[in-house]
């Protein structure tokens, strides 16, 4: 439109009925404080309605895969069980992590396995084999996973080369690489009392440390919402009631301290669970409350309107798929802990698969612009609770790649209908 033009002469939309659906869409906030728990409802069919599924999928899936693994087995939901699959789940968790930052801006980062096979190897060559300081070494292997992710985001963003064929090249350039650094023996083991050995295996036995976390984590999340609130009045702009808040921070207190009561019962607070979910928290800051994150939203929504609207284009994804390598790192040193080794199938076979499964499943869209960090917490719990109900059935391994091959057929599924249903209702 020109800027002598005439906003009436605009020609009319092509859906009038979404475009006046669209406009009238209320304030979720407005809608709860006003009615109250009918507001929940009304909400809650306009989600529906509109294709804005958010986490209700997955939700649902891990219910009725714990009810249905917990009638087959009663081992499933018992506390061992429960440890063993938060401990796992860290290692391709904190890879989905990076994977989702890659996901918001609708591409792919075929690299991660090799790049978290990489790290490990890095590790274990430098601090056993050349006797290097192990907190050294680790802070190597992950400026390192950064800085083989900022190449690819280099020769993505900047040479324009398609994100699939320059991370497919660094899957395989990665993998030859690391290969190259455990040489001839092909394995190298960890000391199981170092850094890296224990971050796996080390819990915190006093009941207090759980319950603790627990308690810092639903007063943390009221404090966050309660302050959220109070800016939302101040800038006259609609906000959650301090009842909602309250009903919301109860629920999370209930599953927190039902996590914790669990830990308790069998070796403790894994330290794992502690840093990956240290990670979720710092991560959904930095992409929902600062400038750099919505710069990500921004991009994964319209590269054209972003460089419009100032963004350095280039710059935001090359940082993006450097995150990518990080993590991928930090996943990686996970995985040489829980083997105790760096090895040959470090970062091979279905790692890559799952890692993206993770994120995909969690709620991210493979089309970019919408998902969060958390949504790598659900994903990872999905799969890594369908591989260990499998297994305690004794299922054959080709069986688990099956049921979770069609989990995320599903998924993506749902993601396509769901943004289809939201252009139709107007709020795509």
């Amino acid at each position: 439109m020109d800027k002598g033009s005439d906003p009436v002469d605009a020609p009319p939309v092509g859906n009038p009925e979404a475009a006046e659906g669209a406009a009238t869409v209320v304030d979720p906030r407005l809608l709860i404080r006003e009615q109250g728990f009918a507001g929940y409802l009304t909400e809650f069919k306009r989600k529906i309605s509109g294709g804005d599924l958010g986490s209700i999928p997955v939700i649902i899936g891990l219910a009725i895969i714990a009810v249905v693994f917990q009638s087959l087995n009663s081992e499933f939901l018992s506390a061992k069980n429960i440890s063993d699959i938060a401990v796992t789940m860290v290692a391709t968790g904190m890879m989905a992590v990076g994977i989702i930052f890659v996901l918001l801006l609708g591409e792919i980062d075929l690299s991660v396995g090799s790049v978290s096979g990489v790290s490990g190897a890095l590790v274990a060559v430098l601090s056993v084999t050349q006797g290097m300081n192990e907190w050294l070494a680790i802070v190597v292997a992950i400026v390192s996973g950064a800085v083989m992710g900022a190449i690819h985001g280099f020769f993505f963003a900047r040479i324009g080369a398609p994100a699939f064929a320059v991370t497919l090249a660094g899957l395989l350039f990665w993998l030859g690489f690391m290969l190259q650094l455990l040489g001839d023996s092909g394995t190298i083991n960890l000391d199981g009392d170092g850094v890296v050995g224990q971050l796996t295996t080390y819990y915190f036995t006093d009941v207090a440390a759980a319950y603790g976390l627990a308690a810092l984590s639903a007063i943390g999340y009221f404090a966050a919402a309660f302050l959220d609130t109070r800016r939302r009045e101040a800038a006259g702009v609609p906000a959650r009631p301090i009842a909602d808040i309250v009903l919301r921070t109860a629920v999370l207190a209930v599953f927190a301290f039902a996590a914790a009561y669990m830990f308790n019962q069998y070796r403790g607070l894994p330290l794992a669970l502690v840093l990956f979910l240290i990670v979720l928290v710092g991560t959904d800051f930095l992409l929902r409350r600062t400038a750099y994150g919505r710069k990500i939203f921004a991009l994964g929504g319209s590269v054209e309107a972003s460089r419009r609207a100032g963004i350095n284009v280039t710059a935001i994804r090359i940082s993006v798929f450097s995150i990518a390598g990080t993590f991928a790192a930090i996943g990686g040193l996970f995985w040489a802990s829980k083997i105790a080794a760096a090895n040959q199938g470090s970062g091979t076979g279905d790692l890559l698969m799952n890692v993206i499964a993770a994120a995909v499943i969690g709620g991210t869209s493979l089309f970019g612009g919408r998902g969060r960090t958390w949504n790598a917490l659900l994903g990872v719990m999905v799969i890594v609770s369908i591989q260990y109900g499998l297994s305690l059935e004794g299922i054959a391994t080709p069986i688990q790649y099956m049921v979770t091959g069609a989990v995320l057929l599903a998924t993506v599924v749902i993601d396509s209908v769901t943004r289809k249903t939201q252009k139709t209702a107007g709020r795509a």
